[in-house]
């Protein structure tokens, strides 16, 4: 006996194993209709907004990527400079 949860998106039945490769959707189009929900942001979890990524208060970009002075790169010894993420 398998275990069946609905899916979360149209709550057809869907077996708990791995039969059901989309698990816990019924198929790649529930799926991805779930995911452009989150893309959306249809889905989000709640809590305050939160408007900077960095917990540690700067405002300063290259406070945000470590090791990105080309002195403290250890990839910098070849003398090429690191490539910084925009």
């Amino acid at each position: 006996m398998s275990l069946t949860v609905a899916c979360p998106n149209c709550k057809r039945p869907v077996a708990w194993g791995p039969e059901s490769p989309f698990r816990p959707f019924c198929s790649e189009r529930c799926r991805l209709i779930d995911l452009g929900d989150w893309f959306d942001e249809t889905h989000r979890i709640p809590g305050p907004p939160q408007d900077d990524w960095s917990d540690n208060g700067s405002d300063n970009e290259s406070d945000h990527w470590p090791n990105n002075r080309p002195d403290e790169d250890p990839d910098a010894a070849n003398g090429e400079p690191r490539l910084q993420p925009h």
